[in-house]
């Protein structure tokens, strides 16, 4: 049995505050009748204690009060859906600059960046700052949805100049396709319904774009499988199996694996998941591992095959920085990779990022919102790969041992583009 990953498309919507995400995904899910009534019942109360009248389609998706209130999103919110064609998980993540660590958080295990830029507002910032994160986390694909066309009266023009301005940043972030739809999330103008008002636009809609881009990319590489050990599972009449959540490449009965960072070597004899016993498990499937050689295999560590990952205590990385206090060399803290948590020192920072050239400047620290690129040394060994050749175990958090705050995330290696 063959696990279908393939129908599954996880994107994030990225952007600056007040262009339209959430508004977008809330007429996404209305005009694909995504809602029971009573949801809807729901958003309407708030909208009219809200006094702005008729619905108001970013309820929808902004669930705390606090961002009723504001009118901004704050979490990521997390929605699902589905049409004929496949099924859809859907972070709306907020765009304040605030609240940046939570926008890091929706696009980390994103297919796709859904990014909402206002026409008449243009590419701002934070925009860009979105569109930066996202590359880092090994984004590839975008569809670019120019919002409030209905403000300039659906003037093609704008909306070329806007296409013009965003064209050479997604090119130099490395995105390797990216769709442009012009819209109007509020009126629903070529969000699931093709526009009666633009007839100089023959492109899909933003749902027919959703559809037709591929998906599972952030669980599957060509670099190896990887198994980062979760639990260690005592089997009845004695043995052991390993558990965990399979990346990677295919796994298949009679494979050679390495067990991580031990480096021993051995077979897998069975594989099982929730469905029972299997012949091959596909990247992304939670499995149990049976092997051929009783190990001393525990949590945090990491059953391989080739290309084998590297072990190390020294880690160079691309660090996205979230702490109100700067982050400083010599700055101690805990490293979360995988299953793993080990002590972690903070060494040199060779540089920051430029977000307006995407060049690397000097910077001897990491202030709120920062994208730098920092030497780290760990206390146990760590088993990466480099964060372009697998998103999972080349990625990893930092966490202020005193708050237990997650101030940083972090990618193994220097992002392509930079």
């Amino acid at each position: 049995m063959k696990l279908a990953t393939k129908d599954l498309l996880r994107l994030a919507t990225v952007g600056s505050v007040d262009d339209g995400k959430s508004t977008l995904i809330g007429r996404l899910l209305v005009d694909t009748r995504q809602l029971f009534e009573d949801q809807l019942d729901a958003v309407a109360a708030a909208s009219e204690r809200r006094g702005v009248g008729d619905l108001d389609l970013s309820f929808v998706t902004d669930g705390l009060r606090a961002e009723r209130e504001q009118g901004i999103t704050i979490d990521v919110a997390y929605r699902y859906a589905a049409t004929p064609l496949r099924k859809f998980i859907i972070a709306d993540c907020p765009g304040h600059v605030a609240y940046t660590r939570n926008m890091a958080t929706g696009a980390s295990t994103a297919d796709l960046a859904l990014v909402v830029v206002s026409v008449d507002g243009g590419l701002k910032e934070q925009t860009r700052r979105h569109l930066c994160i996202a590359a880092l986390l090994g984004v590839r694909t975008a569809i670019i949805a120019v919002n409030k066309m209905d403000r300039v009266d659906w003037s093609e023009q704008m909306f070329r100049d806007l296409v013009a301005d965003m064209a050479p940043l997604t090119k130099q972030l490395g995105f390797d396709t990216v769709v442009t739809v012009p819209i109007s999330a509020l009126a629903g103008d070529n969000v699931v319904d093709r526009s009666e008002n633009i007839d100089w636009y023959d492109g899909p809609t933003i749902l027919q774009a959703l559809e037709s881009s591929s998906a599972g990319s952030w669980t599957t590489t060509e670099h190896g499988a990887r198994l980062p050990v979760q639990w260690v599972l005592r089997q009845n009449g004695g043995g052991r199996t390993y558990a965990g959540m399979l990346n990677g490449a295919t796994l298949r009965e009679g494979d050679e694996v390495t067990l991580l960072p031990s480096g021993v070597t051995t077979t897998v004899t069975a594989l099982t998941s929730g469905t029972g016993p299997r012949h091959a498990a596909t990247p992304g499937l939670s499995i149990d591992v049976a092997l051929a050689h009783e190990t001393d295999a525990g949590r945090g560590d990491l059953l391989a095959t080739a290309p084998l990952p590297t072990v190390t205590k020294d880690i160079t990385a691309t660090v996205c920085w979230f702490g109100e206090q700067p982050l400083q060399p010599g700055q101690r803290l805990r490293l979360k990779h995988t299953s793993r948590v080990t002590q972690a020192r903070i060494g040199a920072i060779s540089g920051v990022v430029d977000i307006e050239s995407l060049s690397v400047g000097e910077g001897s620290s990491l202030a709120l919102n920062d994208i730098g690129l920092v030497q780290i040394q760990t206390a146990d060994a760590l088993v990466v790969d480099d964060y372009q050749e697998n998103r999972v175990t080349g990625s990893f958090v930092l966490i202020d041992p005193v708050t237990n705050a997650t101030v940083a995330a972090g990618m193994v290696g220097r992002a392509a583009f930079l």
